[in-house]
């Protein structure tokens, strides 16, 4: 497995790499300062399964930063460490592909719980769907399709993104519900209230 983390200050950058070391020893972790060194680490390296980005570089400007990534890795695992509080950017962050939001503040412990959601080959228990406390516009969008049973093209058509794009919009979906279809996915909204939402 390897793993992007991209942040300008050595410290964190430093912190945020010993503890993806201490959770798995066996990942290849690259450490970058700015953005515009990405497209040169995955000709290198080749893609990562995961990218830990603050949220602020010295080349980006709000949650640009996210909306590039996404673009180069449109199926890569993405987090947001990020200095500035949730209730400013997180929202904005998951719109622009974030799958995770953590500010730098809450210390190694909680990073180190989101960094392990990410690092688990497999979804942890099969049976335990998890309603999450949040979820971004695009994916109460896409329970609602699934819930009126609309096929992958049907979705790519409405939403005006390419099937490959909903395949990976769903898997990203179904791993934050801890959920393996979209029948559980269809489920879990219904009974959680996640369609009313």
């Amino acid at each position: 497995m390897s793993i992007f983390v991209i942040d300008d200050h050595p410290l964190m950058r430093e912190a945020v790499v010993m503890l993806l070391r201490r959770l798995r020893s066996s990942a290849q972790v690259i450490e970058l300062e700015r953005l515009a060194t990405v497209r040169q680490a995955i000709v290198e390296h080749g893609e990562p399964e995961l990218v830990c980005l603050d949220l602020k570089l010295p080349d980006t400007h709000g949650v640009s930063g996210v909306r590039e990534v996404r673009q180069m890795l449109p199926d890569t695992s993405l987090i947001v460490l990020s200095a500035s509080p949730a209730a400013d950017y997180e929202d904005l962050a998951r719109e622009a592909g974030a799958d995770a939001y953590v500010e730098k503040s809450t210390g190694p412990a909680l990073i180190a719980k989101v960094l392990r959601e990410f690092l688990t080959e497999e979804v942890e228990d099969e049976n335990t769907p998890t309603i999450p406390d949040k979820l971004s516009k695009r994916q109460k969008q896409l329970l609602g399709m699934l819930d009126r049973g609309l096929s992958n093209r049907d979705i790519a058509e409405q939403l005006q993104i390419s099937e490959h794009t909903v395949k990976v919009h769903l898997w990203r979906l179904f791993r934050r519900l801890n959920v393996k279809s979209r029948s559980q996915a269809s489920h879990l909204a219904r009974s959680a209230g996640l369609l009313d939402l």
